[in-house]
């Protein structure tokens, strides 16, 4: 009986983790409340000759987009770039012992090892004005695909846009 028992925990345990894991924000780009959103580490161009001023304009955490495709007119272009930090981690080999015929291995720590962790992904995202024809919703930041955001930053200011963002807003 109690291995009925335990079973059927562990598979309440993952039907609860699945159905978490689907309604819990599902873009990567963190929860706003972790190491990643430092704003000082990010290089936002916003004029369209290209000239690299920088854009400080807030904008909204990332959601799911209301619309499969948006249109409306572009205001500014943000990349985000990757942000990572130096971390350590206990190293890990294996050893193993013999006796009569049966080998028995484990892994046991052996010092620290430094690994690349990384913080926050690179991300790349557009802002537009008058969004799908409602002159009052301006200013609105999506994050795009490398390929739209490169369309997007040889696009006139102000010049009509059209395409399927990944999700909108564009925290840092």
């Amino acid at each position: 009986m109690p291995s009925k028992k335990r079973l059927m925990v562990a598979g309440l345990t993952m039907a609860l983790m699945a159905a978490l894991g689907a309604c819990g924000g599902g873009n990567g780009s963190g929860n706003g409340s972790g190491p990643d959103d430092d704003p000082r580490g990010d290089h936002t161009v916003s004029e369209d000759s290209g000239n690299g001023q920088y854009d400080e304009g807030g904008d909204d955490l990332a959601t799911a987009p209301e619309t499969a495709t948006v249109t409306g007119l572009r205001d500014a272009v943000r990349h985000v770039p990757r942000k990572t930090t130096k971390a350590t981690r206990p190293h890990m080999v294996r050893k193993c012992t013999s006796t009569k015929g049966s080998r028995k291995c484990k892994s046991v720590r052996s010092g620290t090892e430094t690994y690349t962790r990384v913080v926050r992904q690179e991300r790349w995202c557009v802002s537009l004005d008058d969004v799908d024809g409602d002159t009052s919703r301006d200013a609105v930041w999506y994050q795009v695909t490398r390929t739209t955001y490169t369309e997007a930053a040889a696009a006139d200011r102000l010049g009509p846009m059209k395409f399927t963002p990944e999700a909108t807003g564009c925290d840092r």
